[in-house]
């Protein structure tokens, strides 16, 4: 069965054929037949018949294929052997041989027997070596000469011809090694290209430079891998013809030859590939280079279209014209910046599409995809700067017409300014007539030049940029200017007819009456008595009479032409006043806008965050406070309404009163500003700061207008009372005034909320305590009688300086502590050191040699604290403010207790008189309770009309009755009056006075009631309570009120003339008492109740501790704790 031979190779049969039992020499026959070489092996028959086959197929395939059509020639060497393995290997050769065989040449046995015996042995076996070609044996060496030329035999054989089997193995293997390498290289390559080929484009940039990258590293392997193998193909050949380097005279033989042939031939079909794939890699990497330039090209198209895109938004967005000189001005400027920052993307698309236009020249293959999008490219930079242009255009007409309104509006007020400034007692002169005639008529000549002529060519020449808003403001303006016209007019005419007036002649005769009604400013219209040439004569004709009513309806005429000339000047200074006022406000949005642009928003922008140092990061809060919030209530509220009244100046006040709350936002502003502050002068050196100064062209830092809005709220005061000023018979006067009042107490409580948040060591909460009413620094002197011997001594020395802060809940001291600093970090702190509950607090309004002194104690003057004032109104305004919380607190108690002594009406009755039948008693206290009702300072509840117990003295027990008592030791007990509970005191130690730098040599007195609680004498003053009349009116007159010995009265409040308005609770009568009488007629009686009693007693607390206090409040009212 014929089976496919595989063609061997040198490599696979190496070791067989190092055996060397056959060879191929290189010689050739006379007809180049290749020879063959049988070499004397002794082992030859012990060569495996494989081996034997393999050896002879790969000699057979090396010669030409031509050379080997011819046949092969054997020369078996065999002169050494025997005659049996001669039989033996040519009968096997002859068998095995795969190839044409021309000539078999043997060298038969040498040794006589041997050889004999060969001849005869082949003579009678000649039948057995019949092959297809003849086989010649030969006796020696010289014959085999005459058949193979000795060059072309070895040596062994007597011949000439150079052979190393070695050589020759290792040409054999590195030729079929350098082959096999060609081919390998061969088929990679073509692998190569076909996946080169049969590559997709990536649509992205990362991944074309990906497959780029990938593509080139494969192609520098190729590139290596063919190096490699032209350098082993030549270092072959080399190899091959090294004997004709080393010889010149020695030349190659025929399959040394046909293997430097075979060499070349390798050597030139791999240039051949690399040439051809060099080739196909260079159209390869253009494509790919040129789909990264597409790839690049389309994304930087997408980046700056898409920026393009945005400018293109946001030009759309820059469709407001203005609503003032400045406002436009601004907005050109942030066009300008629109465009210096749109300059850089308007040049990059410019630059991408000339990068368009190049690869098209460079015939990139992508040619229908690049040119319409470098025409996109250039149709958006076009499109942009035209509107650009376009907005700059409309920004420069609104310039110039709000230039115009503004000239119209100054020249209106100049003219304003002018009629103001006109004196009307000089203008009643001739030569004062003339002279302001001569100005109004010279101001005329310059409205040419600033005026509006004509309202429709101002709405056809400014058609593109007339809002509904701006047309509404052109109208204004225009008919402002022709009221400021037409006042001109009125004025001129009226001071024409003053010039033109005759001056009457002096009559000299007496005195008239009209000399005492004659206005010292004559009207114009006094002249029409005197027209024409007659009426003088005429009037020297009259009568005195005649005259005299002549010139005093003259006169009459001139005070009214004069009362309308001032309230005319005040219509114009009020005027002034809101033009100023709202002149100010869109200077003051206009600034607040510039900063929250040009660097709040700029905090913001990723562009600038390199600049931002990092004390600033995410600090912005903390910077600019709540002005955003100002900043929107200004713009979009406050100063619309404020545009509303600009026709009616004087009813501004009712804009402000209505948004009064919202000024509120100014407190958590100034609040903030110390934190501002500090961190302004921390990092105002940072280059953020100053690039954005740069780019807003402002001159002065950003600190400045980060104190625009405590200068604004400062500054509505003084418009408000300049507006107040010109308009006090005006319809809005009240408003006015109470919108000043508001705003000067939203300045005080910016200014006290500034101090309350600089308290330090307060546990609680601070607004707890109600609202803040007053706050002020005071001398403070400590008298605890309750306590220790020695808190009361160190009373007398230096005097504790303290800041008090009255809240309506509470009374807190506070140690004031400067701080070192500039600006608001100079503000001062407050050490929290002791606070006083307002339910258990009383006053003394007077002490005793000293008219700034005050006493406020606790809890019937347990502790008693000496104010003393910087000036006597401040501690009135104190004394009065604390006066205000204890009344109301007071009012409370006694509505809970008028309410629970209703409801006990109800079902028990009343309690009868000791003096009344019980008839009269019970209507007399029916009455009284319906008076309570409506007054509010009556103590309610029942109380016995006869002489009410004196407060009982200290140490000593009261006259009453022992649950009267348990009553007030329950009271004494508990630090609130009524037994309030639910207020828990929480105080530091009042330590004694800190400073230690001396004591004082002058002792004050700790309290001037001290004197009195001993039984002290002095005048008595007179304060509202509850008396007892202790002596009959003996000298009453029919105008005051009647009073009897053991009538209970109350004394209400004190009027004007030493007059006391005094309530008769006995007979139920009302009137008017002298206080000298009533002192008299209360004698040493004690007053059942008192707020405050200057030099009181001890007794004289908030309210009394006397039973009827206890008895009228002795359940605790829980709901008055606030």
């Amino acid at each position: 069965m014929h089976q496919d031979i595989t063609p061997l190779c040198a490599a696979d049969i190496q070791d067989q054929l190092r055996k060397r039992f056959a060879y191929l020499s290189g010689g050739r026959g006379q007809d180049g037949s290749p020879v063959i070489t049988f070499p004397d092996y002794p082992a030859f028959s012990e060569v495996p018949d494989k081996e034997f086959q393999n050896v002879m197929t790969y000699l057979t395939s090396i010669p030409s294929l031509q050379d080997a059509g011819i046949g092969f020639i054997l020369v078996i060497d065999r002169r050494q052997d025997k005659w049996t393995s001669v039989k033996a290997s040519v009968l096997r050769i002859a068998a095995s041989f795969p190839a044409n065989l021309q000539l078999v040449l043997v060298l038969r046995p040498t040794g006589f027997f041997q050889r004999t015996l060969s001849d005869l042995a082949f003579k009678f076996n000649r039948d057995d070596f019949k092959m297809k070609v003849p086989v010649i044996m030969l006796s020696s060496v010289p014959e085999l000469h005459g058949y193979i030329d000795k060059s072309q035999l070895t040596e062994d054989l007597g011949g000439t011809l150079d052979y190393c089997h070695t050589r020759w193995l290792c040409h054999r293997t590195a030729i079929e090694s350098f082959a096999l390498m060609v081919k390998q290289t061969a088929q990679m390559l073509q692998s190569f290209g076909t996946e080169l080929a049969e590559t997709e484009l990536p649509n992205d940039v990362q991944s074309t430079s990906s497959v780029l990258c990938a593509h080139t590293e494969k192609k520098d392997k190729a590139k290596e891998d063919m190096r490699l193998a032209l350098d082993e193909g030549q270092s072959i050949l080399e190899s091959i013809r090294e004997p004709l380097s080393k010889s010149p005279e020695q030349s190659l033989n025929q399959d040394q030859l046909d293997n430097q042939t075979t060499v070349q031939r390798l050597l030139a079909q791999l240039n051949e590939t690399e040439a051809a794939f060099d080739e196909f890699w260079a159209k390869h990497q253009q494509k790919l280079e040129q789909c990264l330039q597409l790839r690049h090209f389309e994304q930087d198209f997408r980046e700056v279209k898409a920026a393009l895109d945005v400018l293109a938004q946001k030009i759309a967005t820059f469709t407001d014209v203005g609503n003032s000189l400045a406002h436009v001005e601004h907005l050109l400027k942030d066009l300008a910046s629109f465009e210096e920052k749109s300059s850089a993307a308007v040049a990059q698309a410019r630059t991408l599409s000339l990068d368009g236009e190049q690869l098209i020249d460079n015939k990139h293959y992508a040619v229908d995809s690049i040119r319409p999008k470098c025409h996109e490219l250039q149709h958006l930079c076009d499109q942009l700067a035209a509107e650009v242009a376009q907005r700059r255009g409309l920004l420069n007409k609104s310039l110039e017409l709000h230039g115009l309104l503004e000239a119209s509006m100054k020249w209106c007020d100049e003219g304003i300014y002018l009629l103001a400034s006109q004196p009307v007692d000089k203008c009643q002169s001739q030569d004062g007539a003339e002279a302001a005639l001569q100005e109004i008529e010279k101001f005329l000549e310059t409205g040419a030049e600033n005026k509006i002529q004509e309202l429709n060519k101002i709405y056809q020449d400014y058609e593109p940029i007339l809002t509904q808003d701006l047309m509404e403001h052109v109208q204004k303006v225009f008919q402002k200017q022709e009221s400021m016209e037409e006042m001109f007019h009125r004025r001129q005419a009226s001071l024409k007819k003053l010039a033109a007036k005759q001056t009457r002649p002096v009559q000299p005769v007496a005195p008239r009456p009209e000399a005492l009604t004659k206005s010292p400013c004559p009207s114009p219209g006094v002249r029409r008595g005197s027209e024409n040439n007659s009426s003088e004569g005429n009037a020297l004709r009259r009568g005195p009479y005649r005259r005299a009513k002549s010139e005093m309806s003259e006169s009459r005429q001139g005070r009214s032409s004069s009362t309308g000339d001032e309230e005319e000047s005040l219509a114009i200074l009020r005027r002034h006043v809101m033009n100023e006022l709202l002149d100010t406000e869109r200077v003051y949005v206009e600034e607040l806008l510039c900063v929250l642009e040009g660097y709040a928003a700029e905090m913001d922008n990723p562009l600038m965050t390199h600049l931002i140092s990092a004390g600033l990061q995410n600090k912005k809060d903390v910077l600019f406070g709540n002005m955003e919030e100002i900043y929107h209530f200004h713009n979009r509220i406050f100063l619309r309404e404020l545009e509303n009244y600009i026709d009616c100046p004087e009813l501004v006040g009712r804009c402000f009163l209505e948004r009064m709350e919202e000024f509120q936002i100014y407190e958590k502003y100034c609040q903030n500003k110390p934190r501002s502050e500090s961190l302004w002068r921390q990092c105002s050196d940072c280059p953020f700061f100053q690039e954005c100064q740069k780019k807003l062209d402002h001159k002065l830092s950003l600190d400045s207008y980060l104190l625009k809005p405590v200068q604004r709220i400062t500054k509505y005061q003084l418009l408000l009372k300049e507006m107040l000023k010109y308009s006090k018979s005006c319809e809005g006067a009240e408003d006015l005034q109470e919108a000043l009042s508001s705003i000067l107490g939203i300045l005080k409580a910016v200014n006290d909320s500034m101090h309350l948040i600089a308290i330090t060591g307060y546990d609680g909460n601070l607004s707890d305590l109600g609202k803040l009413l007053m706050q002020g620094s005071f001398s403070v002197w400590t008298d605890h009688k309750k306590g220790h011997a020695k808190v009361k001594d160190l009373a007398r020395f230096k005097p504790m300086q303290r800041h008090l802060f009255l809240h309506e809940k509470a009374v807190l001291f506070c140690k004031k502590r400067e701080e070192n600093g500039e600006g608001y970090e100079k503000a001062p702190s407050y050490s929290y050191k002791q606070s006083l509950n307002m339910a258990a607090v009383g006053i003394t309004e007077n002490v005793k040699g000293d008219v700034k002194k005050f006493e406020i104690w606790y809890n019937a003057r347990e502790e008693v604290y000496i104010i003393q004032a910087p000036t006597p109104e401040i501690k009135a305004a104190w004394v009065n403010e604390i006066r205000k919380v204890l009344t109301s607190q007071l009012q409370a108690c006694r509505e809970a207790s008028q309410h629970r002594a209703l409801e006990q009406s109800q079902s028990l009755p009343l309690p009868a008189s000791s003096n009344t039948s019980p008839s009269k008693g019970n209507a007399r206290n029916v009455k009284k309770l319906e008076e309570r009702k409506t007054d509010p300072l009556s103590l309610e509840g029942y109380v016995s009309s006869t002489t009410l117990p004196k407060p009982p003295e200290k140490g000593k027990a009261s006259p009453t009755s022992p649950d009267k008592k348990a009553k007030r030791h329950e009271v004494k007990s508990d630090p609130t009056p009524f037994g309030l509970r639910g207020w828990s005191k929480t105080s530091h130690p009042l330590e004694a006075p800190e400073d230690n730098d001396g004591w004082s040599s002058a002792e004050e007195p700790i309290n001037s009631s001290d004197a009195e609680e001993e039984g002290g004498v002095g005048p008595r003053k007179l304060v509202p309570g509850k008396y007892t009349v202790v002596v009959d009116d003996e000298k009453g007159s029919p105008n005051t009120l009647a009073v009897r010995s053991g009538d209970v009265v109350e004394v209400v409040q004190e009027g004007e003339e030493g007059l006391w308005y005094v309530r008769n609770l006995t007979s139920s009568k009302e009137g008017w008492v002298p206080a000298s009488s009533l002192s008299m007629l209360l004698g040493k009686s004690s007053s059942a109740q008192c707020l405050s009693s200057p030099e009181s007693s001890a007794g004289s607390a908030l309210l009394s501790n006397s039973s009827s206090c206890s008895e009228s409040c002795g359940a605790p009212l829980s709901d008055l704790q606030g």
